[in-house]
C-alpha cells in the first residue's frame, strides 16, 4: 500500500501535546480568552439596541397621535420612496 492510501500515519507522527490520542484537537482547550475589548463590543451593541428600541417606541407614539390626513401623507411619501428605491435596484441589476 502506498503512503497516499494509508489510514493512519506511521507510529510517532502524531504528537499528543495539544491534540488527543486520536490526533484531533480538543474543543475545550482552544477557546479564545475573553478580553475587555470583546466585552465592550457586547455592551455597545446592547446599548445601541436599547436606544434604537426607545427611539422607535417614541416614534410610534408620535405617529399614533397624528391626524389621519398626516398619516396618509406619510404613507404616500413612504410608498414613493420605496418605489423609487425598487426602481433604482431594478436599474442596477437590469431586471
Amino acid at each position: 500500500m502506498t503512503d497516499s492510501f494509508r489510514t493512519a500515519p506511521p507510529e510517532g507522527q502524531w504528537s499528543t501535546g495539544s491534540t488527543g490520542a486520536n490526533g484531533y484537537q480538543s474543543a475545550f482547550g482552544n477557546e479564545p480568552e475573553r478580553t475587555e475589548e470583546g466585552d465592550n463590543e457586547v455592551g455597545r451593541a446592547l446599548l445601541v439596541g436599547l436606544l434604537g428600541g426607545l427611539v422607535s417606541a417614541a416614534g410610534y407614539f408620535v405617529y399614533r397621535r397624528l391626524p389621519e390626513e398626516q398619516k396618509e401623507r406619510l404613507h404616500a411619501q413612504v410608498r414613493s420612496q420605496v418605489s423609487a428605491r425598487i426602481a433604482e435596484i431594478r436599474q442596477n441589476f437590469n431586471i
